[in-house]
């Protein structure tokens, strides 16, 4: 008969060996849960096969949404030892569901990956996710990751370059004063392609909690001004792409594109065997296309992956709240509408 059941640090640790965690599957993301307000470590958890051998670990962080509602946040989890199955996914949340309701009856659902759609998932409440991504290979040498590019990242890479106003050095380590300067960047991206950014502190806290050795940022530079930006996550030998921005002259220069050809060089030499850009654009999430082309040219094959889902534990009220954000969105676009027509 399968089984989920907690585990502590250690055994977790034992059970993942050979297979490596998302950082945010790693028990140092705690560390970083610790200091997030409103978001605290849950707990891990085996999920065991009917002959008794682990089949998946999964970590969670309790997190709590506007309103106060309480839901829990598995991000890149389950991390699965074997193919995961629809089968064995389903098993896997119908365990943790049956759990749940049992022994934390206020959680409103639980948000996790899966690679196959079904009757028990939706899409989630808020937030991005992606089933595709563009992750490039380190275990081969510099010259073969270049060969291997698009003809366009090569070309980007090659008249960048060709500017010695331009530098790229990584700065891990920062201080507040120091990323003040990226985080105006930042800013500059987030209004340029219509989000909204969390605050400083957030990232910074993520670089403090987590250390060099997990949390790394890379800055493309022009006579010492701040052109790109880039934090990169390392964990078990695998790196990901999770936040960045660049400012107008920066696409000129194809800043970026140098950006990220320092950081594939500088992880490679560091012995991490892959590169995550974190997301490609899809026909059901096309919310990413438009950076599809850019990453693509460092690699030109395209990964599929797990998207994430959630996962109700109380019907009623998961629905209440999708009617809620709704409503919430209809009346912001009303609100954006008559601005819009009041400042013509």
């Amino acid at each position: 008969m399968s089984s989920l059941q907690p585990v502590d640090d250690t055994t977790y640790r034992q059970l993942a060996a050979g297979f490596p965690l998302p950082i945010e599957q790693a028990p140092v993301w705690a560390r970083f849960d610790a200091v997030v307000e409103g978001r605290e470590h849950w707990g891990r958890l085996v999920y065991r096969d009917d002959s008794g051998t682990p089949a998946a670990v999964v970590s969670l962080t309790a997190q709590r949404g506007p309103g106060g509602f309480r839901y829990l946040w598995a991000k890149n989890g389950p991390v699965w030892f074997v193919e995961p199955t629809p089968e064995r996914e389903a098993d896997l949340r119908r365990l943790l569901a049956e759990s749940l309701r049992r022994v934390d009856p206020r959680l409103v659902f639980v948000r996790l990956h899966a690679m196959h759609e079904a009757p028990d998932l939706r899409p989630l409440l808020q937030g991005i996710t992606y089933d595709r991504t563009v992750i490039v290979d380190l275990d081969r040498s510099p010259e073969e990751i270049f060969a291997a590019m698009k003809q366009q990242g090569r070309r980007a890479i090659r008249k960048a370059l060709k500017d010695e106003s331009l530098t790229v050095t990584e700065e891990t380590g920062l201080d507040e004063e120091a990323f003040a300067e990226l985080y105006d960047v930042f800013v500059e991206t987030a209004q340029r392609e219509g989000f909204g950014p969390h605050p400083a502190r957030r990232y910074l806290d993520m670089l403090r909690t987590l250390g060099p050795e997990h949390a790394r940022v890379f800055v493309t530079r022009r006579d010492g001004r701040v052109l790109a930006w880039a934090l990169v996550l390392v964990n078990d030998g695998a790196a990901v792409y999770s936040v960045g921005a660049s400012n107008a002259e920066a696409r000129k220069a194809y800043a970026a594109d140098l950006l990220h050809w320092r950081i594939i060089q500088t992880l490679q030499v560091d012995g991490v065997r892959s590169y995550d850009l974190a997301g490609a654009g899809s026909e059901r999430f096309p919310g990413l296309s438009g950076l599809t082309q850019f990453k693509t040219k460092f690699e030109k094959e395209i990964t599929e992956v797990a998207p994430a889902w959630d996962m109700p534990l109380k019907p009623r009220a998961y629905a209440a709240l999708v009617r809620a954000l709704a409503a919430k969105r209809r009346l912001t676009a009303q609100v954006r509408e008559l601005r819009g027509r009041l400042s013509r």
